[in-house]
């Protein structure tokens, strides 16, 4: 009963339209979080207890990933003969660790995403080898339309702090050139991979604005054109510059349904959004109304999800899937990915197999049809 008043509540209000339109999001691309199987080891066996699932699979997309990736989403057609997209929530921006080591791991340093596939091809070439051409060849070929996800995965503040006190534990993964198992950030407001968390609303946020315009810069430089939509790490974003993402050429921002808002100083206020234009705002307000994550437990996710898009379908909303890359990630353990990806078949098959009318979308298009 509960569950089934939560998937009807997302689709009330907001934006409705009678097409079956039906969008893939995918949080994560882009970010390097754990480099590999020989970083795990090293990792655990100093630094024990390493248990959630992004800790231990979730790797910067190898080759392997994605050409199987797209073998799935290229295996279904939607009423117009397209195949089924992702829109990746992508990172433009990876910590340079050589410069870093280079330079005793005084200050932070990133490089652009095709540089961290370059060194990669050098260091793993026989897992990545080939692989940013591959994605390339994924967004001209349309199976990949990224947006937006920020210039990095993790909050500066706690990483500058943790840099500073040489945290055994950022240590640690920075030598294995990873970002993993870094424990608390030691602020109840801030989680470390939160890059737009604070405590104090002012001081912790000065150069949000900063990260923002050179992560955006960076995003068309590394894709080709300008992010339409933004989804920012772990969901927070300050709300005194919201106003700003106009100005900085976003067009959309994706938002939960429910949120508690943080305010500052520990102090939070109780948000709910709903999907459409929001003419004071100039901005279109995406909310996902289905979640997608097949690795994350054993339930029947396929069945469940269904009965999420049909919610979304009764009401005559587009439904907008929400997952992340973890779920499709096989370099520390090829069985993760072949969950992930067989149900995503599965998933896929059965959409187009109850609604043949459906239409597969890019937020991007979402998000163009939403304004006209």
């Amino acid at each position: 009963m509960k569950n089934a008043l939560l998937r009807n509540s997302k689709n009330v209000l907001g934006w409705k339209t009678k097409r079956k339109l039906l969008a893939i999001v995918v949080d994560d691309y882009g970010n390097v979080r754990l480099d590999s199987k020989k970083a795990l080891e090293n990792i655990t066996q100093k630094n024990p207890g390493m248990e959630q699932r992004f800790d231990c699979y979730d790797t910067l997309e190898t080759r392997e990933d994605l050409e199987m990736l797209y073998g799935v989403l290229s295996s279904v057609k939607d009423k117009n003969g397209n195949h089924a997209v992702f829109t990746p929530y992508a990172l433009s921006c990876n910590i340079d660790f050589e410069r870093m080591r280079e330079e005793d791991y005084q200050t932070y340093r990133y490089e652009l995403l095709p540089y961290t596939f370059e060194k990669l091809s050098a260091l793993q070439p026989a897992t990545y080898c080939g692989t940013w051409e591959l994605w390339k060849e994924g967004i001209k070929q349309g199976l990949m339309r990224p947006e937006f996800h920020g210039r990095e995965h993790f909050n500066l503040k706690v990483f500058e702090e943790k840099l500073t006190q040489k945290d055994s534990a950022l240590m640690l993964s920075l030598e294995n050139r990873s970002l993993a198992n870094i424990g608390s950030s030691g602020y109840s407001s801030m989680g470390w991979t939160a890059a737009f968390s604070f405590w104090d609303p002012v001081a912790d946020t000065k150069r949000f604005p900063d990260i923002m315009k050179e992560g955006l810069a960076a995003f068309e430089q590394v894709y080709g054109y300008k992010a339409k939509a933004f989804t920012p790490p772990a969901q927070q974003f300050p709300n005194h510059l919201e106003g700003e993402l106009t100005k900085w050429g976003l067009k959309a921002l994706d938002r939960p349904f429910y949120q508690g808002k943080h305010l500052g100083f520990g102090k939070y206020k109780r948000q709910f959004a709903s999907m459409g234009y929001k003419k004071d705002k100039d901005r279109v307000e995406l909310v996902r109304n289905v979640v997608f994550e097949p690795t994350a437990s054993n339930v029947d996710h396929v069945a469940k999800v269904m009965q999420q898009i049909e919610a979304a379908f009764f009401w005559n909303k587009p439904a907008l899937i929400s997952s992340h890359r973890v779920n499709f990630c096989g370099h520390i353990d090829s069985l993760n990915r072949k969950k992930g990806l067989g149900d995503l078949k599965a998933l896929l098959k059965a959409i187009v197999q109850k609604w043949p009318e459906v239409e597969f979308v890019s937020v991007g298009d979402l998000v163009n049809l939403i304004k006209q």
